[in-house]
């Protein structure tokens, strides 16, 4: 879908340990061992623009998918926002209900995104276009992560014309069912992604 693995280009890469090099990181420091069991993990960053609605539902639905597919010593996942109108505050209520409805736990307080984030996850992942252009201009130099709209893992809107995901923010109910919807797609999408590159 993406015309190369996701393991090209990541900061982290998956490193099968056995023989000597087992005995090796057993021996090692326990420092040098939870960075070991760190360096095999893939590392997701959900980005909006305030991290109160529409990345903190990503965070949420991945968690849960996470917990369900027994990945969750696999997959590290957080999100963050472009903006600092809500840092601090708590998911916004209607995502936050909209969400508890499918069993899905909106939880953390937002926060912006930071220099060492693009270097900290493996994938960056944004809501919309201008998310995606802000995350962009943001980026270090040399920044190891790769970004990507989320919905480009979703295979239902493969060759679609507009890949964001609509911030409900101003709308009624209807607009956050919507958002649950695109990101449980994409979000199961990038899980099969990474199975198809290796990486799970």
């Amino acid at each position: 879908m993406l015309g190369e693995p996701l393991t090209q280009g990541c900061a982290i890469r998956a490193r099968p340990i056995g023989g000597k090099r087992r005995e090796s990181i057993d021996a090692a420091p326990a420092a040098e061992r939870r960075f070991a069991i760190l360096s095999r993990m893939v590392r997701l960053l959900f980005v909006c623009m305030g991290n109160i609605c529409r990345s903190p539902t990503a965070e949420g639905v991945m968690r849960r998918l996470l917990r369900e597919q027994r990945l969750e010593d696999v997959v590290m996942v957080d999100s963050a926002g472009t903006g600092d109108w809500h840092a601090g505050s708590a998911p916004d209520e209607r995502a936050t209900a909209a969400a508890r409805a499918r069993g899905v736990t909106l939880a953390g307080a937002a926060r912006v995104v930071e220099r060492h984030d693009f270097e900290q996850f493996d994938l960056i992942l944004a809501a919309d276009r201008r998310n995606l252009r802000e995350l962009r201009a943001a980026a270090p130099r040399g920044a190891s992560a790769r970004l990507h709209l989320l919905r480009e893992f979703d295979p239902a809107s493969d060759g679609a014309p507009d890949l964001d995901v609509p911030d409900p923010y101003y709308g009624g109910p209807d607009g956050f069912e919507h958002v649950l919807d695109l990101v449980e797609r994409a979000c199961r999408g990038l899980l099969e992604q990474l199975r198809a590159d290796g990486r799970l």
